[in-house]
């Protein structure tokens, strides 16, 4: 991933937090055709060190599962809040002219080399991991064991578990931290007027750790 230094997020509690909030992730390998793409939700483990191991799973009847071999690098894709950014909120503007449209992101990429796991205890406790942190707003939370045994076996035959070990990590808020104070005070206007707090709130956390 091209990454400015402007842009540029290295802290790895920071990294985990957002790659859990998403929760998603597009998972790209090769396939025998060329790359090939699965998005599924992801359960992060943070015990390993120096990054954390991710783990998720794949129908057996996807093309991506056969195609996957272990000893394949892979590549997941975790993409946060997005906004296009018209340049109609720069002060700049209006003085030069001189400025175009661009879109403010957040992105993680994991890389690491994946195997792939059957074992039904396995990948029972990769699926109750992963439900617990999803269920966990909820006042009753919905939990693994109130499904019936049988059933969820059966489930666990028609899957295949990934792990991969993170063996490199990055992280890209690209929050108008290159704009000036005006202009990116202009940013944040622009946001809020239209209603995306969620990105308001980003650029000026962004713009506050470049002052």
């Amino acid at each position: 991933m091209y990454l400015p230094g402007d842009f540029r997020e290295d802290r790895t509690e920071v990294l985990h937090q957002t790659m859990r909030q998403i929760g998603a992730a597009i998972v790209v390998g090769q396939g025998p055709d060329g790359l090939i793409a699965s998005h599924v939700p992801i359960e992060l483990d943070t015990a390993a060190e120096p990054h954390g191991t991710l783990r998720c799973h794949f129908a057996k009847a996807n093309p991506q599962a056969a195609a996957l071999r272990d000893g394949q690098e892979l590549l997941v894709i975790f993409q946060g809040p997005q906004s296009y950014i018209s340049p109609n909120w720069y002060p700049s503007k209006h003085q030069t002219g001189k400025a175009v449209p661009t879109w403010n992101y957040v992105a993680i990429h994991a890389y690491g080399t994946a195997t792939t796991f059957d074992d039904p205890a396995k990948l029972q406790t990769h699926l109750a991991a992963m439900t617990d942190h999803f269920e966990s707003p909820y006042e009753l939370p919905w939990k693994l064991a109130d499904a019936p045994a049988d059933y969820i076996a059966a489930m666990c035959r028609g899957i295949i578990g990934i792990e991969m070990p993170i063996t490199r990590l990055e992280g890209k808020w690209k929050m108008s931290q290159n704009k000036s104070e005006h202009d990116a005070a202009g940013v944040i206007n622009g946001l809020r007027a239209q209603g995306n707090e969620v990105m308001a709130d980003l650029v000026t956390q962004a713009v506050k750790q470049t002052q």
